[in-house]
């Protein structure tokens, strides 16, 4: 079984503490779409979705980034 990455707990902190500013910065390095997803899935179990709008462009914007083949990140 995959071991599930800190970043996203990481990042939702920032967002619970009203640190939206870094959090976008931490959202647009994001290491991997997977990474990306779990902070999304995060939101909506916290019930954050929606309340800080520019957080959640920053993440639809990245996921579509980090999709585009050409794009992808090198480790």
């Amino acid at each position: 079984m995959a071991k599930q990455s800190e970043w996203p707990g990481k990042v939702l902190t920032l967002i619970k503490g009203g640190n939206a500013a870094a959090a976008i910065a931490q959202i647009k390095v994001a290491p991997t779409v997977k990474d990306l997803q779990q902070l999304q899935a995060a939101m909506d179990k916290a019930q954050l979705k929606g309340r800080w709008r520019n957080v959640d462009l920053a993440i639809e914007e990245n996921l579509a980034l980090l999709a585009a083949p050409r794009l992808h990140r090198s480790p």
